[in-house]
């Protein structure tokens, strides 16, 4: 735990017109004691900066004591957080600042008089039971999979027969299990072992095939209490009998796939292992006509942005010993690689899937590769400029594209009626989304 504290000169920097508050930095006229609650919650789930001297609007107010005020927030934080975050203050005599960067600490969880505190986009809010149950362990450097399991009766055959089938191993002993990771410091079961186990007391997946709207179900099934392994089958097994078919060519018999095969199966692998195990909520599985829509309950673990996990890069799990598992068992490839190769099943396709993440839920979205009408080189490029939730106005495609405005509204349609893309809005206030 240290404190920084040194004086520098900024440049005269308009705070207003190029920052605004977000979940990583907030605003403080002063210093009062309520920047407390964001210094917990910054040390808790990740780096933060606050800059006092400056209104909510991001008017610059300037400090009047910029001596005094740095030694009153450092003083505030010793005596008030606990345990001591790790900090620094920088003074910008310029326009008379004080910026606070705070630093996600190891010891969590970091209490102010006693609460912990995280951020909820541009405010900040206590955390709740089960939140402050994952800082304990995560202070302690573990995960809820690494808990001893309530039950320590368990029975693995569907375990057994994938290990057998899939590693060449002749004998499923305990030693197997100590190996995998299973077995506590103590000799006991852990969580992540329960999860794998033929039963175990957690919420599992709820499976649904609709009919032309979420009004009419046409099948499901919700896998409670099992294990991970067969909520991985059944929901195959949905999969092959409704986006999968066989078609005959001449002599031919060829394996169709409406979706393809290789991207579900990864999507439902990464939706088991990486979710929060500690809530009562089920990995969503809800298939429609057009695409599928896989939601997994947990937003991204700490330490990873939503960029890197759009662009695939994943260096953190939550939890490593089911992801080690799934990898040694071949049902998914190497570590992190999961979204680039869920991108490479859709590769050349004209409609790409969406990846949706939010606080508390991932969701994946995958479209239907077939059955629908073939698209013109000019369609697929003014597809190709509506990226994920990205909602366009007609100038907006000329000015990106360069075509004429005639031209777009005449491809736009044309997307509109072979089903790649939505009208929102009348008049002037008509936009496109994919």
């Amino acid at each position: 735990m240290r404190s920084i504290f040194r004086s520098i000169i900024i440049g005269n920097i308009k705070w207003g017109e190029c920052m605004k508050e977000s979940k990583i930095l907030e605003y403080k006229e002063n210093t009062n004691n309520n920047f407390l609650k964001t210094v917990s919650a910054y040390a808790n789930f990740g780096d933060g900066k606050i800059i006092f001297g400056i209104a909510d609007d991001g008017t610059v107010k300037g400090l009047s004591d910029l001596n005094g005020d740095c030694l009153a927030i450092e003083n505030k934080i010793n005596d008030s957080i606990l345990p001591k975050p790790d900090f620094e203050l920088i003074v910008n005599e310029k326009n008379r600042t004080i910026e606070l960067l705070v630093k996600e600490g190891e010891y969590k969880p970091y209490l102010y008089n006693g609460t912990a505190y995280r951020r909820s986009d541009t405010s900040t809010v206590k955390v709740d039971q089960v939140e402050l149950k994952r800082l304990v362990l995560a202070g302690k450097n573990m995960e809820f999979e690494d808990l001893p399991s309530l039950d320590q009766d368990l029975k693995f055959t569907l375990l057994e027969k994938l290990v057998k089938e899939r590693l060449n191993i002749e004998e499923f002993t305990t030693d197997i299990l100590r190996t995998l990771g299973f077995y506590t410091k103590k000799h006991e079961l852990n969580n992540a072992a329960a999860i794998v186990a033929d039963e175990n007391p957690f919420y599992g997946t709820d499976i649904v095939k609709f009919g032309v709207d979420i009004n009419q179900i046409l099948s499901r099934r919700t896998i409670d209490k099992q294990s991970i392994f067969k909520q991985y089958e059944e929901a195959i097994e949905f999969y092959k009998l409704y986006y999968r078919y066989e078609e005959v060519r001449g002599v031919e018999r060829t394996v169709v796939e409406k979706i393809p095969e290789t991207a579900f199966r990864e999507v439902m692998a990464n939706a088991l292992v990486h979710r929060t195990w500690d809530i009562n909520i089920h990995v969503r599985v809800a298939m429609f006509e057009d695409r599928i829509e896989i939601s997994s309950p947990g937003g991204l673990p700490n330490g990873l942005s939503k960029e890197e996990y759009l662009e695939g890069y994943i260096s953190s799990l939550r939890n490593p010993i089911l992801g080690s598992l799934f990898y040694r068992l071949h049902l998914i490839e190497r570590l992190g690689t999961g979204i680039r190769r869920i991108k490479e099943a859709y590769k050349g396709k004209a409609i790409q899937p969406q990846f949706i993440v939010m606080d508390n839920t991932i969701t994946v979205v995958l479209p239907v590769v077939t059955d629908r009408e073939r698209l013109t080189d000019d369609e697929r490029v003014v597809l190709s400029v509506f990226n994920e939730n990205r909602e366009l106005t007609t100038a907006e495609v000329v000015e990106h594209l360069g075509y004429k405005r005639g031209k777009v509204i005449r491809l736009l349609n044309s997307l509109i009626e072979k089903q790649y893309i939505t009208k929102i809005g009348l008049g002037r206030a008509t936009r496109y989304k994919r």
